[in-house]
């Protein structure tokens, strides 16, 4: 149902971030705000809905009909462009929602100081239009107040509009889906059976994690930078495994950030749920049973628990794929020879707005692959997404017609995947040159050092950005935001993948 819902979703949606790229999730929570089922979507979304749905039940007295949207990451968002949409299910006659339907989905801007709303802020508020638990809809009505007020504050309000009715028109599919299964099978009974899987889902994954060592396992890595001159920024874990399952201890980590690399607590649960998944059987079915296997601790103030009104644009995007790396790494202290070297570890993510052809204001976003992390058994795969993003690449078509830019390069970046008994997937090299004067965002990670191996294996080649112009090349930081004028180019290439395990001759990779 989740699937169908957001096939809908996809289809309905305008904008290539949604419709191409399929830069959204859908959940279905019970009425305890337990996760009952999730589509395969995006890991860094699904994790954290819980979160939302909290949110907005705290602040709303929900009634049939009744629409919520949210955004704010201090309440139960991710960062700013993912507007989550949550619509309580009621049964006939009932006061309180039996089930709560939920997608999210990324918007290819919500408002703020640079086009596509991920720009290197030093607030929230620079970020973009922050928008707490508010009803879209009561009682079947929409609220042309607040729509008017999210339209009148974010770039090609048009496209935002029909995003949302897209998003609408999913959940009130799966909503009704629902309510005609509770009809089939009975209330009480639908409960028992989503009581079962969930119990179902908890044993499968306790067995998993009997395979780890007891004990407790440490792991380090650290950002970069946050575009502000914090550099580098530490994510420290200390995982402790016992009789009662995993406990996540981030409150060694760094502070706060004075850029948007911050991850709030939802993205963290997000980043160790999907660590933990990753242990656990293909088909075991992802519900409010995983989450029954572990626990989180972190500090308030801290850059995986920053305070508001701290900038988080990157944290959902750059710190929760540096979030599994380290997770990854302590696993692998607990459960040597099945987890693989790291990947690319970043999203490389590229905003650009301008006026289109027609004049009209525009802004699109997109995510870049790299290389995956090779592991015990396989090599590592060549410009993929990985990790808490699961992404498709936005076709070069749909990016030439719609927008004034022509991709003039886009190709796998050879041997920049890390050696070993079995290599590091490759990263790409995209090159966008502008047709009309442009506005260009890009946040990226493991441009200074590549991706580390595991087993021996050697790091993958670091990525990089630049900026071509009137034959002169320049090279950007990882963080930054320029303009294009006709006819300059910007040139990403993405981190290759580790490699696993030492080949013959090779000179000692650094350790994961």
């Amino acid at each position: 149902m989740c699937e169908e819902a957001g096939l809908l979703l996809q289809q309905s949606a305008v904008s290539p971030n949604i419709r191409e790229r399929r830069d959204f999730s859908v959940a279905v929570f019970d009425g305890d705000v337990r996760l009952v089922a999730q589509a395969a979507h995006i890991p860094v979304h699904l994790g954290s809905a819980g979160d939302a749905v909290r949110a907005a039940q705290k602040a709303l007295d929900f009634a049939p009909g009744d629409v919520a949207v949210l955004n704010d990451p201090y309440e139960g968002g991710t960062h700013l462009p993912d507007v989550t949409m949550v619509v309580p299910v009621f049964a006939r006659g009932a006061r309180r929602p039996d089930w709560f339907v939920v997608d999210r989905a990324h918007h290819a801007d919500i408002g703020g100081a640079t086009p596509g709303s991920m720009g290197i802020a030093r607030d929230l508020f620079g970020e973009g239009l922050v928008v707490p638990p508010v009803l879209l809809r009561r009682r079947g009505e929409l609220q042309l107040d607040v729509q008017r007020l999210l339209l009148a504050n974010v770039r090609g309000a048009a496209e935002r509009r029909l995003d949302l009715l897209a998003q609408e028109a999913s959940l009130r599919l799966l909503g009704a889906r629902i309510l005609a299964l509770q009809a089939e099978w009975g209330a009480a009974s639908l409960r028992r059976h989503v009581d079962w899987l969930m119990d179902y889902t908890e044993r499968v994954g306790r067995s998993s994690l009997a395979t780890l060592r007891r004990g407790t396992f440490r792991a380090r890595d650290h950002l970069e930078d946050d575009g502000q001159g914090s550099a580098p920024l530490e994510i420290a874990l200390q995982l402790r495994h016992d009789r009662r399952g995993l406990a996540f201890d981030f409150t060694a980590s760094g502070p706060e950030a004075r850029g948007g690399v911050n991850a709030n607590r939802s993205v963290v649960v997000a980043a160790c749920a999907y660590a933990v998944r990753c242990l656990c059987p293909s088909r075991m079915p992802t519900n409010e049973g995983l989450f029954r296997l572990f626990e989180i601790e972190t500090r308030a103030g801290t850059v995986v628990d920053p305070r508001r009104p701290a900038p988080v644009a990157g944290g959902n995007v750059e710190t929760s794929q540096r979030l599994v790396d380290v997770c990854f790494a302590a696993l692998a202290r607990a459960r040597a020879g099945v987890l693989p070297a790291c990947s690319a570890g970043t999203m490389s993510n590229l905003s650009v707005g301008g006026r289109d052809r027609g004049g009209a204001e525009f802004a699109f976003y997109e995510t870049l692959p790299g290389g995956a992390g090779a592991g015990p058994t396989r090599a590592g795969r060549a410009a993929v997404q990985t990790h808490m993003t699961n992404t498709r690449n936005t076709p070069v078509e749909e990016l030439e017609h719609r927008y004034p830019v022509r991709i003039a390069a886009l190709s796998v970046r050879p041997g920049s995947g890390g050696a070993g008994q079995r290599r590091g997937g490759d990263g790409i090299d995209k090159v966008v040159e502008a047709l009309a004067p442009l506005s260009v965002t890009f946040l990226g990670e493991r441009h200074l050092g590549g991706p580390p191996g595991a087993a021996g294996g050697a790091p993958g080649q670091p990525g990089g950005l630049w900026h071509e112009a009137h034959g002169r090349r320049r090279r950007l930081p990882s963080k930054c935001a320029l303009s294009l004028a006709p006819g300059e180019r910007l040139h990403v290439a993405t981190p290759g993948g580790g490699g696993h395990g030492r080949a013959p001759g090779q000179r000692r990779g650094r350790r994961s």
